[in-house]
């Protein structure tokens, strides 16, 4: 109990003043979960914000469109996670009349929750005394314990979570949850940790062996595919564009984008034309590939802009491209081009 309780002391004079942490509403609870999953908290606040101003219950979150939902999730990546938060609260508000479900069990049967939300969930908002195990919580503990088990591996995600589990404090487990996932973000950092101010400085394995940054270990990454993306960017003389919905299960599944041709490598624009079978007149917007890197492939992407005499398929007003949900790369894209500049 030394271990939590140093946490816990720690935790209430340097918690961070976040929104979610002045309420225990699980809704509120979970929206900011899911957010923060893959998301550093300076990024999804702002998120979080908007989320809970457009929809301030989970049934104003389920009466909206998935559309209007990815729409609001654009910037923030792994975009599965919105649609997986929608489905939910539809489920929620249809078939639970708008009430939460109160047990680890029973959260963790919702589409996107898995071990570390439920436990955050459920410890917050009802008391059960269930351990969250993040990257913060993997980093504190390989340190202080100086477990050397990958946290990445099957045997590692046992080992954690058991032993997460026989840390946290019963009578106060959203408070410890916090703290611990807190004290891996702020203090034991994962370059540069504040071992002298350390709480737990008296007994760190880490710390006493010179092994702080050797831990975690961390298994080898699956190896990263290159892809190559040619987005075509039509423009007609009425100003307007294409745009289609990406169907299936590959990545921004429910996003819009323009055309695409995806090559074997980074093509010229004599290529292209081959590879178009078109005689249009196509230009170049950047000259350099844009590298937008994802967790296991990278995506090397080159926008053409077409010009077209008119459009019919999929056409739409360029000014109506803002009310579309869109990849950040594309989004980034939309910024810097105008389509009224004269290419030609």
């Amino acid at each position: 109990m030394k271990f939590s309780n140093r946490l816990i002391y720690w935790y209430l004079q340097n918690d961070r003043d976040l929104p979610w942490r002045k309420t225990t509403n699980p809704y509120f609870i979970w929206l900011s979960e899911i957010i923060l999953q893959q998301t550093r908290v300076n990024q999804g606040l702002s998120y979080y914000i908007k989320f809970t101003k457009e929809f301030p219950t989970i049934f104003d979150l389920a009466k909206t469109t998935e559309s209007k939902v990815l729409k609001l999730w654009q910037g923030l990546g792994y975009y599965s996670r919105a649609r997986n938060l929608h489905y939910s609260a539809k489920y929620i508000s249809n078939e639970l009349n708008g009430q939460f479900p109160s047990t680890y069990e029973e959260i963790k049967k919702l589409k996107g929750v898995g071990d570390y939300t439920a436990s955050a969930i459920s410890s917050i908002c009802f008391d059960e005394p269930q351990a969250v195990v993040d990257g913060n919580v993997y980093r504190v503990l390989s340190r202080y314990f100086g477990i050397i088990t990958p946290i990445n591996s099957s045997a590692g995600i046992k080992e954690f979570r058991e032993l997460a589990q026989t840390l946290i404090d019963p009578k106060q487990p959203g408070t410890h949850n916090q703290a611990i996932m807190d004290f891996g973000a702020l203090h034991c950092k994962p370059q540069n940790p504040l071992c002298e101010t350390c709480p737990l400085n008296d007994s760190c394995v880490a710390l006493a062996t010179k092994s702080i940054k050797e831990l975690p270990v961390k298994e080898k990454k699956i190896k990263v595919k290159n892809r190559y993306f040619n987005y075509l960017v039509f423009i007609s003389e009425d100003n307007k564009t294409i745009l289609s919905e990406r169907k299936g299960k590959g990545i921004w599944q429910g996003l819009y984008e323009f055309p695409l041709i995806e090559t074997e490598k980074s093509v010229s624009k004599e290529e292209l034309h081959k590879e178009f079978s078109t005689k249009k007149e196509i230009l170049l917007f950047n000259k350099k590939d844009i590298i937008h890197k994802l967790s296991h492939q990278h995506l090397y992407t080159k926008f053409w802009i077409v010009k077209d005499d008119k459009l019919q398929e999929n056409s739409i007003n360029w000014k109506e491209i803002e009310k579309y949900a869109v990849p950040i790369l594309i989004a980034n894209f939309l910024k810097n081009f105008n389509p009224t500049n004269g290419y030609f």
